[in-house]
């Protein structure tokens, strides 16, 4: 079964948050990860403040939690802590 990482975040500083893309996109496809969208135009129709959205699938749940505790993105991840205020969430698709 698939597994899909949601991202939706806001960013604080560009320019931090653009080094946390640079490193987190080789590391998620690394794993496998495919994504499906990267930002992009959205309307946000129940809550604001979320202006961006990363969608990537994997090939399973475990894929996509194993892209994210890996040692690649950890590294990554020390740039958006410090640029965004993010929710991100792994769930398994249908």
């Amino acid at each position: 079964m698939k597994g899909y990482w949601i991202n939706r975040c806001h960013v604080t500083n560009a320019e931090e948050y653009g080094e946390y893309a640079k490193l987190a996109g080789p590391a998620i496809e690394k794993y496998g990860g495919k994504f499906l969208v990267r930002g992009g135009d959205q309307v946000e129709l129940e809550g604001s403040g979320l202006e961006r959205t990363v969608l990537v699938e994997f090939d399973s749940k475990e894929k996509a939690l194993e892209a994210y505790h890996s040692e690649e993105y950890k590294v990554a991840l020390e740039h958006a802590l410090v640029s965004s205020n993010r929710f991100v969430v792994i769930v398994e698709g249908v």
